[in-house]
């Protein structure tokens, strides 16, 4: 196999994950690729979201040939680090596809993002409406399964809450399991716009503001989110979604798993 690694982080919405990733673009020596498949998903000729995306922001040129093929090449010249849903991809799931990435995922409690979810969708005003899919818990399991079920080495999972509680040793297991250096430079930041993480609905300021206003990965201590204090919009997701985090939960990355 030509090229440079091509690094992934299969991670579900409101799970920090575009914390983590700026936190991977400060390392320097990655070329980042922020939800690629998203724009074909939600914007591209071959959309597969459940809602279109409105005529103005529909995206000609985003297939989902053309954005690994970006990707691929830009393995030619260094390695790629690429965050993004399983959702997006999980019709392109051959092995050509799955061989080329070094595989990794990010979860978080399900209370968690469903909470982080009817709070951005107040600020921005939209229908709470979604399909169980596009949240990613099941295709990202599906993901996870499929790997593991072909004879890989279990796939890295990172726990949200493990994340923030203790940055610095859970970034380290991490890196240690993908087998790159550790930079902890790169775990500090300073505040300011992320044109780099841009969402394609043009509602930066309610996805990204907390990341926009932070200064870097600092440790956070664990809270508890009861999920019957969910909206009854919401609150239905919660226990099939639990099942599919459980699963992937058992293999998670803990803090005496760091060796260096």
């Amino acid at each position: 196999m030509s090229g440079y690694p091509i690094y992934f982080l299969w991670a579900t919405p409101r799970s920090t994950s575009t914390a983590f990733e700026w936190m991977m673009r400060q390392r320097g020596d990655l070329a980042c690729f922020h939800e690629p498949f998203g724009m074909a998903w939600y914007q591209g000729p071959e959309a597969r979201a459940p809602r279109p995306a409105p005529q103005d922001r529909l995206r000609p040129e985003a297939t989902f040939e053309k954005i690994w093929n970006d990707i691929q090449e830009a393995a030619e010249k260094r390695p790629v680090f690429v965050k993004d849903m399983p959702h997006h991809t999980d019709h392109m799931w051959d092995d050509a596809f799955l061989d080329r990435i070094t595989h990794s995922f990010l979860i978080r409690d399900p209370a968690k993002v469903l909470a982080s979810l009817h709070r951005s969708y107040q600020k921005a005003g939209m229908d709470e409406g979604f399909e169980t899919n596009e949240i990613s818990f099941e295709p990202q399991q599906a993901l996870f399964d499929q790997l593991c079920q072909r004879g890989c080495n279990t796939p890295p999972v990172l726990d949200s809450d493990d994340l923030l509680e203790d940055p610095d040793t859970m970034v380290r297991t991490y890196c240690e399991a993908l087998g790159i250096p550790f930079i902890r430079e790169a775990l500090s930041w300073e505040p300011g716009a992320r044109d780099d993480v841009l969402w394609y609905d043009g509602n930066d300021e309610i996805w990204h503001a907390s990341l926009r206003d932070s200064d870097g990965l600092k440790p956070i201590p664990r809270k508890h989110v009861d999920p019957a204090n969910l909206p009854p919009s919401l609150s239905g997701h919660f226990e099939k979604f639990m099942g599919h985090f459980g699963v992937l939960h058992a293999h998670r990355l803990r803090p005496e798993m760091v060796t260096g």
